[in-house]
């Protein structure tokens, strides 16, 4: 009884948490018209849809880029003698500007299709909500 009630929460948790708000943190999505997708029928505005939350995910799991924050020229003495020596100086990079541009624009093309299908009504945006919303 137990693992079934377990499981019974899990699977529950799970679709809310699909079906739940659309989440962007602190970045605004851009403005992207519904007519955009006027022409998608509901299946194609589905597909759409899970489109774009797999680039959502994509750009959100990504990682910082490296960045290189000078370059070093000198001179070392050693074992076998005095010899010159190069050092580049890499490093995470905490810019996140472009990142930041991708989601907005992203976030700005899952709303348009979600009031898209809501105009159309569609099953599937039952229960999404959109920024602001």
């Amino acid at each position: 009884m137990k693992t079934f009630t377990a499981a019974t929460l899990l699977a529950t948790a799970g679709i809310f948490g699909l079906s739940g708000c659309a989440s962007t943190g602190n970045i605004t999505p851009q403005y992207v018209p519904p007519s955009t997708y006027q022409s998608y029928d509901c299946q194609a505005l589905g597909q759409e849809y899970n489109r774009v939350n797999r680039y959502v995910e994509a750009a959100r799991n990504e990682q910082s880029t490296l960045s290189s924050s000078g370059v070093g020229v000198g001179v070392s003495a050693g074992r076998w003698g005095i010899s010159p020596n190069i050092s580049f100086g890499v490093g995470k990079s905490n810019n996140t500007k472009a990142r930041d541009a991708r989601l907005s624009r992203l976030y700005g093309e899952r709303d348009a299709v979600i009031q898209s299908a809501r105009i159309q009504r569609c099953s599937f945006a039952n229960g999404i909500k959109i920024y602001g919303e």
